[in-house]
């Protein structure tokens, strides 16, 4: 898991990202510009982007609000970073989902998702074990003679019968069907009587 950074280059910046690094997270640093910022971005697939707007913010928001629509990325949480007072209304009005945070706000979010995302990766592992295990267990069971104890929790229960069961009535039989009479007089012309 990664978070795509973007600032341009400046003294500064080095600083910041090593601040962003303390949260435990995998910063990947570009500058907003087209299109290395958005190659770095298929590439690494974050699951957060961040745009720093203190150089250029036109840009910055020009970078941002492509990134948030493009198919690639558009399901990425973002976070924006010194947003200037006269660009907060267009900010606001053109990526409504994204959150206006300072860097202290933004270690902070990325450290628990970063926890987040262990513990997610530690049930998933947890979790394959166990299949790997039930699996192993089904095909030991399998085998002739042999005996495996699969585990409680993977046992399947028996379905309960249902409440009540309708017998089913039987219809009677049907009557054959008698010729019509015009054939039956028809048959006699033809073939007399015995006697």
């Amino acid at each position: 898991m990664s978070v795509l950074y973007l600032h341009f280059e400046s003294p500064e910046r080095d600083g910041r990202v090593q601040k962003l690094a303390r949260s435990g997270a995998h910063i990947i640093v570009s500058e907003p510009r087209w299109p290395g910022f958005f190659e770095q971005a298929k590439k690494e697939k974050p699951y957060a982007i961040a745009v720093d707007f203190s150089h250029a913010p036109s840009h910055a928001l020009e970078t941002a609000d492509y990134l948030a629509k493009a198919k690639e990325t558009r399901e990425a949480s973002f976070f924006l970073l010194r947003v200037p007072e006269d660009r907060l209304e267009a900010v606001k009005k053109r990526l409504p989902q994204a959150a206006l945070v300072t860097e202290p706000e933004l270690s902070e979010r990325l450290a628990r998702a970063e926890k987040e995302a262990v513990q997610r990766a530690l049930e998933k592992k947890e979790a394959a074990a166990a299949a790997r295990k039930l699996a192993r267990e089904k095909k030991k069971a399998e085998q002739p003679g042999a005996v495996a104890r699969i585990p409680a929790k993977a046992a399947v229960k028996p379905k309960k019968p249902a409440a009540s069961v309708k017998k089913a009535v039987k219809k009677p039989a049907a009557a054959p069907k008698k010729k019509p009479a015009a054939k039956k007089k028809a048959a006699r012309k033809h073939h007399p009587k015995k006697k």
